[in-house]
C-alpha cells in the first residue's frame, strides 16, 4: 500500500483528493496546502478548499509559508511518502519533490508540452482551440517540464467558457491521477520525455490588463477572449464615459451594410433596447452578459433598462 502526500490549494485539486481517499491501494497520510488568507470584505482568515476537504477526512494538513524551511521538510519526511501527488500547488524546491521514493507527480490542464504555465484553461479558450486535456507527468526543476505519465482528452464545445471548462477538466483531472497512482503502483506507469516543438504556446499568469479588449482584433478572437476570461478573472473594456464594463458573453454580429454598417474599431453603438455593441477589425462585437462599473452583473437587455449609452 502506498503512502501518498497530496499537495493542493483551489477546489480545482478536491475531486483528485477524494479520488485518492478512495483508491484501496494507498492511503493519504498528509496533504499540503497554503496558508490560510484573509478574503471577503471582513478580510477574515478563509482556509483553502482542499484544507477543508482534508479536515473533513481528518487528515493532517501542513501550510508552510516557506517550501524551503528545513522545518517544514523535516515534517513532511517524517510522513513516510511513497509518493507525492500534486494539482494547482505552487513550485516546489527539488529537495521536496525529490523526497518520496517514487518522486512527485503533477496533474496539469493541458496536454503537454501544450500550454506550460499557470493558466491553461484560460489560454487554450482564448486562442480559440476546440480540444484541451489534462496530463499526468514526474515534477522536475523546469515548470511543467517532467516526463509524461498519461494524458486525457477533453472536447471544448463552442458554449464552454472558462468556468465550465475548469469544471470538466477538474473532473477528467480526478480520474487521471488515480489511473497514473495505479500504474505506478503496479510499476507499469509510462516514462516518456516530452517533444520539443516549435508551435508550443505558454500559459502565463493572466494579469489584470490581460482582459482589456483590443477592438482592432477580429470579433471571433475576442468572443474566444471573453469566453477564456468569463467568469474571473473578466474581460473588460472602456465606455465613451471613462466607465469599466466587464464582459462575461458576447457574440459576434456581422455588418449590415444598410442598417448598421461597420464602424472604426471601437466605436460603441446601442438601439437602448436591444442591444450594445463595439466595432471590432471585421464585426459588431455584441455584449450579452455584462457588469457595469459599480454595479451588478445583468443581461445587456436588463441593463439598457436604466442604461444609456454616453
Amino acid at each position: 500500500m502506498l503512502n501518498i502526500v497530496f499537495m493542493g490549494t483551489p477546489d480545482f485539486a478536491v475531486p483528485t483528493l477524494e479520488s485518492l481517499l478512495a483508491w484501496p491501494g494507498g492511503r493519504v497520510v498528509a496533504v499540503v496546502t497554503a496558508p490560510d488568507r484573509p478574503a471577503g470584505r471582513g478580510r477574515q482568515l478563509q482556509a483553502s478548499a482542499v484544507k477543508v476537504a482534508a479536515e473533513a477526512h481528518g487528515l493532517p494538513v501542513l501550510q508552510p509559508t516557506n517550501l524551503k524551511s528545513l522545518e517544514f521538510q523535516a515534517e513532511l519526511k517524517a510522513y513516510g511518502a511513497d509518493l507525492q501527488v500534486v494539482v494547482a500547488f505552487r513550485m516546489l524546491p527539488e529537495a521536496v519533490w525529490s523526497m518520496p521514493r517514487l518522486g512527485s507527480i503533477n496533474i496539469h490542464a493541458s496536454l503537454l508540452p501544450q500550454y506550460r504555465g499557470a493558466a491553461p484553461i484560460n489560454w487554450a479558450l482564448m486562442h480559440g482551440d476546440t480540444e484541451t486535456g489534462v496530463t499526468s507527468f514526474f515534477l522536475r526543476h523546469e515548470i511543467d517540464t517532467g516526463d509524461l505519465i498519461l494524458q486525457d482528452r477533453v472536447a471544448i464545445a463552442a458554449e464552454d467558457d472558462f468556468g465550465s471548462l475548469y469544471n470538466k477538466l477538474k473532473v477528467a483531472g480526478a480520474a487521471l491521477a488515480r489511473r497514473s497512482v495505479e500504474a505506478i503502483a503496479a510499476g507499469t506507469a509510462p516514462s516518456t520525455p516530452q517533444e520539443q516543438r516549435d508551435d508550443l504556446r505558454a500559459a502565463p499568469k493572466i494579469q489584470k490588463e490581460t482582459g482589456r479588449l483590443d477592438f482592432t482584433r477580429p470579433a471571433a478572437e475576442l468572443v474566444n477572449w471573453v469566453r477564456g476570461l468569463s467568469p474571473v478573472p473578466t474581460a473588460f473594456a472602456t465606455l465613451p464615459d471613462d466607465r469599466t464594463i466587464k464582459i462575461f458573453q458576447a457574440q459576434a454580429v456581422a455588418p449590415d451594410p444598410v442598417a448598421q454598417p461597420l464602424a472604426a474599431p471601437g466605436t460603441w453603438a446601442s438601439d437602448g433596447r436591444h442591444y450594445l455593441r463595439v466595432a471590432a477589425a471585421d464585426a459588431w462585437l455584441d455584449l450579452l452578459d455584462v457588469q457595469l462599473e459599480g454595479k451588478k452583473r445583468l443581461p445587456v437587455k436588463e441593463l439598457l433598462l436604466g442604461f444609456k449609452l454616453p
